[in-house]
């Protein structure tokens, strides 16, 4: 197994999300490590993008989206689901992959339930942290890509763009 690092989190969210896919997301959790596959991922791409939490600029909220990638940007959707994204690219431009499923767990939500991924671990270091991180364990699948869910309110350009990828055979492009 072979930890990420940092040059392989400053592609861009469009790039970079596709390639997550199959990616271990590991999390420790007391003494033991819990490893699950990546199965559905969302990229989100700077300000001009209007389903992008940085669609309106910098905020205390979405000022992790300009760090250099390879950190989390954990937050709170509708009250009760905490949302975790990987803040991808170079410091200074917003973008982030929302990590939508893992193996066994369909939907952010369900998947920061089972991992214990809170807002306590928003801004954490994935190349460093010893709480949070990815790993690549050599497995490559293909995937299907189509058009994002859940952004009724962006632009009709930004729904219809192709930035939501599964791995096939994962179920969650059906």
């Amino acid at each position: 197994m072979q930890r990420l690092d940092r040059a392989f989190f400053r592609q861009s969210a469009p790039d970079l999300a596709p390639q997550l896919l199959g990616k271990l997301l590991c999390r420790r959790i007391g003494r033991r490590v819990v490893r699950q596959r990546i199965t559905e991922t969302e990229a989100y791409y700077g300000e001009a993008d209007s389903a992008c939490h940085a669609s309106r600029g910098r905020t205390p909220r979405t000022s992790i989206m300009y760090a250099d990638g390879g950190h989390a940007y954990v937050y709170l959707c509708y009250g009760m689901h905490e949302m975790f994204n990987i803040v991808s690219g170079r410091e200074g431009f917003p973008e982030a992959v929302l990590v939508r499923g893992v193996e066994g767990h369909a939907g952010p939500g369900r998947l920061t339930r089972a991992l214990h991924i809170t807002r306590a671990l928003n801004r954490a270091d994935l190349v460093r942290s010893r709480q949070l991180w990815l790993e690549d364990d050599g497995f490559r699948g293909g995937h299907v890509a189509s058009p994002r869910i859940g952004i009724g309110y962006a632009d009709p350009r930004d729904r219809a763009r192709h930035w939501r990828f599964t791995a096939k055979g994962s179920g969650a492009h059906a």
